[in-house]
């Protein structure tokens, strides 16, 4: 059986991780995209640290009868693996995107440059530049 000092423990940590979750929702600071997803892994890690009959069952399904509290920390990492995983997908999509605006915006200053510089060219005989017109 869970020791009631663990238990107890990790209640506390997954009700502090839920307010904080909660707060950070209410600030704005946390997507709701990804709130949901806090929210499930902050009430299972609650569950689990309150119910210690269903952790120790639990943990007789995957066969840890040592110290049946491992299993929080084991799905605590997995949870943690797993975020980090799908950030580095969004990390990636986000570094492709940049480089791909970087060069469209590179495109455009190239087409903006030839544009002025015609420009300049058809304003020669008057006298004027596109930069002189734009300011008078």
């Amino acid at each position: 059986m869970t020791p009631v000092r663990i238990s107890i423990a990790a209640a506390v940590g997954a009700a502090l991780l839920l307010l904080i979750i909660l707060e950070l929702i209410r600030g704005r600071r946390l997507k709701e995209r990804y709130a949901l997803l806090w929210l499930v892994t902050g009430v299972v890690l609650l569950v689990l640290a309150v119910w210690r009959g269903g952790l120790n069952t639990i943990a007789g399904w995957l066969g840890v009868q040592g110290y049946p509290p491992a299993i929080l920390f084991a799905a605590a990492i997995m949870f943690v693996i797993a975020v980090l995983l799908h950030y580095s997908t969004v990390l990636s999509r986000l570094t492709d995107d940049n480089v791909l605006l970087a060069q469209e915006v590179a495109l455009l200053r190239a087409r903006l440059d030839a544009l002025e510089r015609r420009v300049d060219v058809d304003a020669a005989p008057t006298g004027l530049r596109a930069t002189e017109r734009q300011a008078g």
